[in-house]
């Protein structure tokens, strides 16, 4: 019988062959030096390629388990160094562009970045020689590469506008390129950054959901409402049918930013609309055009609704405060909101008449909901006036008590005793 000692042995390695397994001669120095050849080891090995099993060989080639430097750095192992720039993409498309690899790793993950890069802005300059547009690395690190889901990654929803940045708010490194470097500290006033960064809402826009990722590209004037359009559907359906579809084609400007801008897009209100100062429709329209007739019309009718609503829940609450029953009335008013709602979005057809339309339904809610307000106030103040006439009764009773008490001791003083 064999002894517990010697069944080891025949089913677990010898020990150096353990220990050469897990050596990684690479990161033993690497994670001595400083930048910009040190490696966090720690960072390292939290990314996903460590996780996964790969190593420093598997992009820098070498053998990172031989502790002979002629070997571990040797071209009979593939080690290749330092990689360049303009071949940092090419590399990480050798295994992320390789469908059934990548199968192995993660069965959802898509393998055609490479592709994209290629016909990005990035891609193609890098094509034609210029290093020093955005590789793999430059958004998603080198040594410490988290998966996108990831808080930590670099290409998290809440971060690439950082990323992104370290590049296009450098007007240094920009200014070649002659493009704005400001678009980080529009997107820090904007609602879209307001719904990410406040509100937590990881689906709202960041760079990459207007410019794509991988294929980066800025819109063209022509596209611009397509990229807004993936989220603001009902918009787009509304702006395509009016008068301002063919005349800001015709003057080359784009549908959604000529109103709203693009980086730092503000929360719409009804001031926007109308012919007052700040409003957008007077930067085209002058006084006496048809357009500036029906800017202000619309105008004039969201704010209409908006106070008619404003006055209903008021003259509501007052009731409710004085106890009366009102809440199949303020069921009601939400009614007349959402048509407010719907009239502001119906704007963007540029047509006063189905505006007006949303706006009138709306009105209808408010006056039924005014008129109930009213009846609410009506009913509590005859309850208080049969309240106040309950109490004078029960007062008069009462005094009438006191005074017959009162009597009939007089006449029998023995009898309280």
């Amino acid at each position: 019988m064999l002894s517990v000692g010697a069944a080891l042995m025949l089913v677990a390695p010898p020990l150096a062959a353990q220990n050469k397994a897990n050596l990684n001669t690479c990161l033993d120095c690497h994670s001595q030096l400083d930048a910009p050849f040190g490696v966090n080891a720690a960072e390292f090995s939290n990314s996903i390629h460590a996780q996964k099993g790969l190593g420093c060989p598997s992009c820098h080639g070498g053998d990172s388990s031989s502790d002979d430097m002629t070997k571990a750095m040797g071209k009979a192992a593939g080690f290749k160094g330092h990689i360049d720039r303009a071949q940092v993409p090419a590399l990480c498309g050798k295994c992320h562009s390789d469908a059934a690899y990548m199968r192995g790793f993660n069965p959802s993950l898509r393998t055609d970045q490479f592709s994209q890069y290629q016909t990005s802005v990035h891609g193609q300059r890098l094509a034609k020689g210029d290093t020093h547009v955005a590789v793999c690395v430059d958004c998603h690190t080198t040594h410490n590469i988290r998966p996108p889901k990831d808080p930590a990654s670099s290409v998290y929803p809440t971060n690439v506008a950082q990323t992104c940045t370290r590049c296009h708010a450098n007007a240094e490194y920009m200014k070649d390129y002659k493009i704005p470097t400001n678009q980080l500290a529009l997107y820090n006033t904007s609602v879209h950054h307001e719904a990410l960064a406040v509100q937590e809402d990881l689906s709202a826009p960041t760079c990459s959901t207007c410019h794509g990722s991988h294929g980066a590209a800025p819109p063209g004037v022509a596209s611009v409402e397509h990229v807004c359009s993936t989220c603001h559907v009902f918009q787009q359906q509304l702006f395509d049918t009016s008068p301002h579809k063919a005349i800001f084609a015709a003057m080359n400007l784009g549908g959604c930013i000529t109103c709203h801008t693009n980086h730092g897009i503000q929360r719409p209100s009804d001031a926007l609309i109308g012919t007052a100062n700040g409003a957008v429709c007077v930067t085209c329209h002058t006084e006496g055009d048809a357009g500036y007739q029906g800017a202000a019309a619309m105008h004039a009718s969201l704010v209409k609704l908006g106070d008619e609503i404003g006055r209903s829940e008021q003259l509501l609450l007052r009731a409710e405060k004085a106890g009366v029953e009102v809440s199949d009335a303020k069921l009601a008013l939400a009614e007349a909101r959402d048509s407010l709602t719907k009239a502001r979005v119906t704007i963007h057809s540029a047509n006063p008449d189905a505006v007006d339309k949303d706006i009138q339904a709306g009105l209808k809610v408010t006056q039924k909901t005014y008129q109930a307000g009213l009846t609410a106030i009506t009913e509590s103040k005859y309850r208080r006036r049969g309240l106040g006439i309950s109490l004078i009764t029960i007062l008069i009773v009462l005094i009438a008590l006191a005074v017959f008490i009162s009597k009939l001791e007089a006449r029998n003083p023995g009898i309280t005793k």
